[in-house]
């Protein structure tokens, strides 16, 4: 690597966590930051050119930093917040990708003019909203727990479907210029998509005991963890592109789910990872736009933005949740938040190019178009979402809540006092007889421990912010400040 290309990175990176920390001090939507500052890298000064200075580096980079991400989405992702929403959730990831992919393919055509085949590849494409964008306004919203766990799960399952519909639309395609039988396409499809989640599910188990017999040092767990993660994505591309992306999310949910004594460090380690690699590769792609490819785009293509923003997906959601237990303000807030992000330019990217290898010239316009739907979602809804949950009183108001642990006659007369003041407040104590006072002044408690699984899947704390601990081991104390410190921020 020359020094040059070291520089460029080292600069990325800077200016990547730069933006998160601007947002996160104007208290906007970071992705908005970064689309900003690519434009201005890219076409807008000429300062980068991703496709030059990285060469045939950009693609595997690009790819990687997908991989990491839906790792770290499927790792975020825990079985039993499927107890109350697990039909929504079995709605989001089955009938409204079929619905919007549907209704993207006939919109695509008919208003954007694309032909059929580019159509359905691009139509399932646009189903997915992604983590790297979903995380982040949902952070920023401060939304109740159960639309934020739907707008979470879909963000997550869905991006892997998302690209599995590109694919099965790129083999038929593939199928059809070569002559061989739909059935034969769909099947080798299916066959290999077979192979990628047993490619995860074995390597994830593999894993899980090997952590759990002690075969590995502390240390090296999360080094494992992202070398197993690679492995995975590889192997699975070998067999079918972009089963890679299935793969890695089925081993991100193996071990987030095997509740290891190590996954609290891995998750921090991956977001971590993530947070670089997303402020950086979101720039690298924003910066590859360039001015001719935006002379290309129509008017149709602006109305078919506006018919993916303003019915294929309010239909494809509403539809989708019809007959179920889901109210309908979270109906109408899910289906109006749908950012697409890295995941979807990048798999963009890679079809375009092999679509205008077909023969298809309208693939070239795949690039341009994502991104008019990642600057059109991201804008609209990283702005909208909070005060639209506000007013379908789906938000936390107020200032933020208390979180208290240990309960005794100061923390009681605080919690009281900050009771009054309409401030949420939670006092929590290991010891039963200790929360007596609290309950009889009718304050909100929890009896337990407060670094347990009980507490984190019991208790809501959207609408806390700031912690106060006080019991009398100064160690203990120490402990919880630290564990909550990646949820609160180390001055809350």
């Amino acid at each position: 690597m020359t020094a040059p290309l070291a520089l460029m990175i080292a600069g990325l990176i800077l200016a990547g966590v730069g933006a998160q920390w601007m947002a996160w001090r104007a208290g906007v939507p970071a992705i908005v930051l970064l689309s900003a500052l690519g434009l201005i890298l890219g076409p807008g000064t000429g300062l980068l050119d991703p496709v030059t200075d990285f060469g045939a580096l950009l693609q595997p980079l690009v790819a990687v930093a997908v991989a990491v991400i839906l790792f770290e989405g499927g790792l975020a992702l825990d079985f039993r917040e499927l107890r109350h929403s697990v039909s929504g959730i079995l709605r989001l990831t089955t009938i409204a990708p079929l619905l919007a992919w549907l209704l993207g393919a006939f919109a695509a055509h008919y208003l954007a003019d694309l032909s059929w085949p580019v159509a359905a590849l691009f139509g399932g494409i646009m189903i997915v909203t992604g983590p790297t964008v979903i995380a982040p306004l949902l952070r920023h919203a401060r939304m109740a727990k159960h639309p934020s766990t739907l707008l979470k799960w879909e963000g997550i399952v869905n991006d892997p479907i998302g690209a599995l519909f590109a694919v099965l639309a790129y083999e038929i395609i593939v199928a059809s210029q070569r002559g061989n039988g739909l059935s034969a396409a769909i099947g080798h499809l299916a066959f290999n998509i077979l192979i990628a989640i047993a490619i995860g599910l074995v390597a994830g188990l593999c894993t899980v005991q090997v952590f759990r017999r002690g075969w590995i040092p502390e240390f090296l767990k999360a080094p494992l963890v992202l070398g197993v993660l690679l492995t995975c994505f590889a192997g699975a591309n070998i067999v079918q592109e972009e089963t890679g992306l299935l793969a890695v999310t089925v081993l991100g949910l193996v071990i987030g789910n095997a509740h290891l004594m190590a996954i609290d460090e891995i998750r921090r380690f991956k977001e971590t990872l993530t947070v670089i690699l997303v402020s950086s590769v979101f720039i690298i792609l924003t910066a590859t736009l360039e001015w001719s490819m935006v002379e290309e785009l129509t008017w149709g293509h602006g109305l078919f933005v506006a018919a993916m923003l303003f019915v294929v997906r309010p239909v494809s959601i509403i539809g989708a949740l019809s007959f179920s237990k889901i109210n309908w303000r979270e109906r109408i807030l899910v289906g109006w938040i749908a950012p697409r992000g890295i995941v979807a330019v990048a798999i963009c990217g890679l079809f375009g190019t092999e679509l205008v290898e077909l023969g298809y010239a309208d693939g070239a316009l795949l690039i341009p178009l994502a991104f008019a739907m990642v600057f059109s979602t991201v804008v609209l809804h990283g702005f909208s979402i909070r005060p639209m949950a506000r007013y379908l009183d789906l938000a936390v108001n107020g200032p933020p809540g208390v979180l208290i642990v240990g309960a005794h006659r100061w923390t009681i007369d605080l919690a009281t006092r900050l009771d009054e003041l309409d401030i949420p407040v939670v006092i929590t104590d290991s010891r039963w007889h200790s929360l007596r006072a609290a309950r009889e002044a009718g304050l909100t408690t929890f009896y337990g421990e407060v670094l347990s699984e009980v507490f984190e899947h019991h208790l809501d704390t959207s609408a806390l912010g700031k912690l106060i601990a006080t019991t009398d081991n100064d160690a203990y104390n120490t402990l919880v400040c630290t564990d909550f410190a990646p949820e609160f921020g180390r001055r809350s």
